[in-house]
């Protein structure tokens, strides 16, 4: 898969698995991407999260998509970070009905939006299952 495919294949499959440490302790939730292109991948939590404490402190994740449909797995590491952009933040919840009641109650400042810019990808299928891992840079 090239990045255009990988993108692509983030958008169409936007419910992931998401990994972070507190301590030495792995903690991995689904999550719901916000979007992907070729140059960021962006998704969301509140500032109140468990998340949003974890990634304060260790910003290093691993996001794992998959396809059951394909069987295709798709795992990206890297650091992301923490955007504190009004703009977006109204984009993301324009986008989003399931958020605006809580936008209303609590303003904008407790959605914490991360960006993920540069990471490493791994793409895993059957057919690939036993050979030496390619990675993608991203």
């Amino acid at each position: 898969m090239n990045k255009g495919q990988i993108v692509e294949f983030m958008n169409n499959n936007p419910v992931f698995c998401l990994a972070s440490v507190e301590g030495n302790k792995p903690h991995v939730r689904g999550m719901l991407l916000y979007k992907a292109s070729e140059d960021e991948i962006l998704f969301h939590t509140g500032k109140t999260k468990d998340l949003y404490k974890q990634l304060s402190v260790n910003p290093q994740v691993e996001l794992c998509f998959y396809s059951l449909k394909d069987n295709v797995q798709i795992r990206v590491s890297g650091k992301v970070e923490l955007i504190e952009d009004l703009e977006l933040k109204k984009e993301v919840v324009a986008n989003r009905d399931f958020m605006k009641p809580w936008v209303e109650k609590s303003g904008y400042d407790p959605l914490a939006i991360y960006r993920l810019k540069k990471g490493v990808v791994f793409v895993w299928t059957m057919a690939t299952n036993f050979e030496p891992k390619e990675y993608i840079e991203f």
